[in-house]
């Protein structure tokens, strides 16, 4: 069995596809090498960037795990010229094949929304669900249950301030800033119990929200999104895109692959990084 037909296996188990929100997303092998170099190593990051595939070329890489697709469009040609089509020629070139799990890896049970909300709790007792469940927008997915879906509700068992919740959030992420929005009447010692979150971007995911929460916590929000919020009563936490991303592949689906992939390689990219950053 090749290495990619091992990937493609273990990550049906870690995130079956058909949790994906196929309506619009674009998930599983997007690249397979006609001629994989079989060297046995997997690259995980988020974005397949030209210095992520530099890094790739560097370290000898069989199959990248990309978690936003580098195919999203449709391409009616392949040239150097474009920066994103250069990237997979250079794939394609160097033996490697590319898979893309993308909203199946969201709406998974133990998946990235499951460890942000996990970093919402901190160490204190919680119940987190699905804001959208599985069978809203696949309802035919064999793997669904009733922790698979869109985004999270967490509820805390006890209230925490709202400023150690961003403390606890920057400290988890390790990022020196987070953007947050108040509710005029709130101070930062405001107290909350509920959450719902979204890795990336959850407005859409947060139109689905049956109950009001306390907070909003996601990668990014447009500025008039964040207004009606506040306005709802609601802080809003906003950590950029890939923040809320990034941190998973390293604390969980590095290791669960390596106990999975017996005698690969696995790597998290270095260069990979979200691209806004404080000045």
């Amino acid at each position: 069995m090749s290495l990619l037909q091992r990937v493609v296996q273990a990550m049906q188990e870690v995130a079956p596809l058909s949790l994906a929100d196929q309506s619009w997303d674009n998930v599983g092998v997007l690249l397979e090498s006609p001629a994989p170099n079989k060297k046995n190593v997997v690259m995980l990051t988020i974005d397949l960037t030209p210095a992520v595939m530099e890094e790739c070329v560097r370290k000898g890489v069989e199959v990248i795990l990309a978690y936003h697709p580098p195919i999203f469009r449709p391409m009616k040609r392949l040239v150097l010229q474009d920066p994103k089509q250069r990237v997979l020629l250079e794939a394609t070139m160097a033996g490697m094949s590319v898979y893309s799990p993308h909203t199946s890896l969201d709406a998974a049970e133990g998946g990235i929304n499951d460890w942000l909300a996990s970093l919402v709790a901190g160490s204190g007792k919680y119940t987190a669900a699905p804001i959208q469940p599985t069978a809203a927008y696949a309802p035919h997915a064999k793997e669904q249950t009733e922790s698979t879906g869109m985004g999270r509700v967490v509820l805390l068992e006890e209230e925490i301030e709202l400023t150690a919740l961003v403390q606890s959030l920057k400290r988890q992420l390790d990022l020196p800033t987070l953007r947050v929005a108040l509710p005029d009447e709130w101070k930062p010692s405001h107290k909350v119990s509920s959450v719902a979150l979204c890795a990336g971007s959850g407005s859409g995911v947060f139109r689905s929200l049956r109950r009001r929460v306390d907070v909003l916590l996601t990668g990014e929000m447009g500025h008039h999104e964040v207004q009606a919020a506040n306005a709802a009563r609601q802080a809003v936490i906003l950590c950029e895109h890939t923040n809320t991303e990034r941190g998973f592949l390293k604390s969980v689906l590095q290791k669960a692959l390596e106990s999975m992939l017996e005698g690969t390689t696995v790597l998290v990219a270095e260069a990979d990084h979200d691209p806004l950053v404080a000045w």
